[in-house]
Parts: C-alpha cells; structure tokens; sequence
C-alpha cells in the first residue's frame, strides 16, 4: 500500500467571491487564499457546498481550482471537489486536478438519483480505479445517495486511492461506527468532520479535522478550537465551541445556504458579491437583518465593530443555558469513556 501524508486538520470549505457581472473575481479570491492561510488553515476545500459547485459550469470549477492552486503554491494542501454528473467526467477532473497538484479530491456520493448501497459502492470502486488522485469521500445524507459504514469500510479496504471520508451528517454515533470498522483496517484513513456545531466532539472521538464553513469566516477560531481540543484543555475549547455554535447556526439557519455565510465574509471586508442564486424581496430584507445579526456575533469576538445603534444586551449564548448543557454532554462522554477526565 502506498505511503503517503494522512489528512488531518481545518479545512475551507470557501465561498466564491463574485464579481458585479457575478463571474468569478479572481483578484478578490486571491486574497481570500491568502487571508485564509496567514489566519492557520490547514489546508483549502474548493468546489464545496458552501463554494455552491453546482451552481458553477465545470469550466468554472477548473478555474477555481487553477486560481486557488496557483495562488496556494504548495503552502498548504488541497482537497478539491471533483464531484460531477457521472463517472466518466468526475474521472476527468480528478485527471486535471492532479495536473494541478492538489493533495486530493472530494467526490460527493451520487445525487438525485437516490442509489443503493451496492450503487453508491459500484460508483466509487469505478472512479477509483481510474483516478491518478486520491479520493475523500463524501458523505450528506441531505443531499445525496447516503454512504453507509460497510460501504465506507469496504472501498478502504479494496481501493488504496480512497483515503478518506469527509462525513457531514453531524451524527455521532455513525462516525463512532466508521472509525471502529474502518480504522483497523487502514491505520492511514482519515476522518473529517463537515458538521462544524459538533467540531470538538467529534476529535474527541478520533476524528482527524474537520471541512468547516465557519472557517471561511472565522479561521481564528476553528483552528484555535482545533489547537484546544487536541491539547486537551478541553474546559476553553468546549467554550469556543460554543460560541461558534451560535454563529454557525445563525449563519446556517437564518437564510438560504450559504448566504449566510456570504454576509459575514462580506462584514470580515471581502467583496464577496452577490449569489448565483436569486433572491426575493423578503430574502433581501432578510439577509440584511441578518447581516447586523452577524455584526453584533462578529463585534463579540473582535472581528468588527458593532453596527450604527449598537447590539442588544445580553447579546449570544445564555451562560447558565451552556454550562447546564456542557454538564449533560461532559457526563454523556464521560460515560462512554470518550473522555480523559
């Protein structure tokens, strides 16, 4: 079996800036690599959701990759979204990916057309065979055919190229599964998280990273929660975690994905321009209310000043509220012996 670097870390999942004719900005996401990088990402992830690949012509998406490979040149690792409408064209991209030299691909199970075990398995043993390029999994359940743990464990144990799974399913328990079938199997497989409110749960059952919108955002924090967790001073990083809890859902669940996160890279001062997506009134009139929202969450951590009028009082998470909930899940993990203490 082929030796190579194990995955672990933060991951960006980007957004794509645009520009006023809502192409590509390639000055801007220029930039944005770099902010990026200096701010202690492990590592790139375009081509994601929250990067809205299928919103993109496969054209486009080459581009993104060519921007961000050029500008990255090999400071960090790439994981690229290689996921198109069949077998024959994402082999294609994971070919030119590779002559980009991007660490890796990302190829989401199939969607619309809901598939089987068998299927989902059939499709991925296809791609891996004729990729030059390592494959990370992807596994939401949301969106597309979902992977199950013994398809997972068997593309590990048959396709040397598929090296990892990126699971946003944001469910524990399956995680848990998955790393006990597969990690025996293949000691060099990695885990990665996409589901960023259980971030520090998840390394703490032995995840190796994360893919976390909120760090297109707010890198500070997902790699200092990273830092936390991993050094066990678990009582600041449970903290952390919950204050990107807060951020994460208002940016996740108060408009349509990714605007939420569109608005707030637009507060941290990029031109991020306007979403392929069209939007109605009321979606306008929403985003900008959210927009002071973020402001005030942003304004709490340092990252901005607070909007004209100031934030409410008492602005974020209840503090009695997280330490009755830090209580529960401590004596959960504590109880299954995922803990140190």
């Amino acid at each position: 079996m082929t030796t190579r670097e194990k995955l672990r870390g933060i991951y960006t999942p980007n957004i794509v800036p645009l520009d006023p004719n809502g192409d590509i900005h390639e000055c801007e996401l220029r930039r944005y690599v770099d902010w990026l990088i200096e701010r202690g990402v492990h590592g790139l992830y375009p081509n994601g959701s929250t990067g809205e690949f299928l919103r993109f012509t496969a054209e486009e998406r080459r581009r993104v990759i060519e921007i961000m490979a050029d500008q990255t040149a090999g400071r960090v690792p790439i994981l690229a979204g290689a996921a198109e409408a069949n077998t024959r064209e994402t082999i294609k991209a994971c070919e030119y990916y590779h002559s980009l030299g991007v660490r890796a691909v990302a190829i989401v199970a199939p969607f619309y057309y809901r598939l089987s075990p068998s299927g989902v398995y059939a499709y991925f043993r296809e791609i891996a065979r004729n990729s030059p390029i390592d494959i990370t999994l992807y596994n939401i359940p949301m969106f597309a055919s979902p992977i199950d743990v013994p398809t997972v464990a068997r593309l590990a144990e048959e396709c040397d190229r598929v090296v990892a799974i990126k699971d946003s399913s944001g469910d524990l328990p399956h995680m848990m599964r998955m790393i006990a079938a597969v990690g025996p199997l293949r000691p060099d497989f990695s885990f990665m998280t996409g589901w960023d409110a259980a971030l520090m749960p998840m390394l703490l059952i032995g995840c190796d990273g994360g893919t976390n919108a909120t760090s297109g955002v707010v890198p500070e924090i997902t790699r200092k929660l990273y830092d936390l967790t991993l050094s066990e001073r678990l009582d600041e990083a449970r903290a952390l975690q919950y204050r990107l809890l807060k951020l994460f859902d208002t940016m996740i669940y108060s408009s349509e994905f990714p605007e939420g996160f569109r608005a707030a890279l637009r507060l941290r001062g990029f031109a991020t321009g306007v979403g392929r997506q069209p939007q109605a009134e009321n979606q306008q009139l929403a985003i900008e209310r959210l927009s002071n929202e973020l402001q005030c969450l942003l304004a709490a951590e340092g990252f901005t000043e607070e909007p004209i009028g100031g934030c409410p009082a008492g602005h974020g998470v209840d503090a009695d509220q997280v330490a009755r909930i830090v209580k529960q899940v401590v004596d959960e993990l504590k109880k299954r012996g995922m803990t140190a203490r």
